[in-house]
């Protein structure tokens, strides 16, 4: 590498990272008051881990009474519950988390490392218990053998919830792992 495309480099690499600063400085100063508590946090990673039982609920219903002219009312109105709730529920939990899912690894410090980790650790073991929940499940209703008919659309909404959990389990699950902020120390205090 040549001298002036390392110091572009590194010129880029510290401009990202006085914008990122800046960004965690804002929505630290933005965020709530309400969820600097644990419980209010840990409402919020539920009310996530709801809004992907509706997918899978949605898939289980497609699967019952597809193909239908209801299962596709109740597609839509899921879907529409989904993108009225579920979008800005998922940008909340990435403002409390401040990112720590999506940002690279050499913008966190060791604590976040730490977190972000544990977060990815749990969400794998619960989407590994999804898959399995799945798996079994499909065996159990799929009784016919080699006659059986699966839903297209039924099929399609497991396999979208099945993504869908995938990339929104580990964020809900570092929302709920969060730990309270230190309490700062006043230095008037003897």
């Amino acid at each position: 590498m040549t001298s002036k495309t390392a110091q572009w480099l590194e010129r880029s690499r510290r401009k990202r990272s006085d914008r990122l600063a800046a960004l965690e400085d804002e929505m630290e100063r933005r965020m709530p008051a309400r969820y600097a508590r644990r419980r209010p946090r840990r409402v919020l990673a539920g009310a996530g881990a709801v809004t992907l039982g509706l997918l899978w609920v949605d898939a289980a219903v497609s699967w019952v009474i597809a193909p239908s002219d209801t299962a596709v009312i109740v597609n839509l109105v899921v879907l529409g519950v989904l993108v009225a709730v579920g979008l800005p529920l998922a940008t909340q939990l990435v403002a409390l988390t401040r990112g720590l899912t999506a940002k690279r690894a050499r913008e966190l410090d060791e604590r976040q490392l730490t977190a972000r980790l544990r977060a990815f650790a749990t969400a794998h073991r619960a989407s590994t218990v999804v898959i399995a929940a799945v798996l079994l499940v499909t065996m159990a209703a799929d009784r016919d053998g080699r006659e059986s008919q699966i839903p297209g659309a039924a099929l399609f909404l497991i396999l979208f919830a099945l993504l869908v959990t995938h990339i929104f389990l580990p964020l809900i699950v570092a929302t709920w792992q969060m730990t309270d902020p230190p309490i700062e120390d006043d230095e008037d205090r003897p």
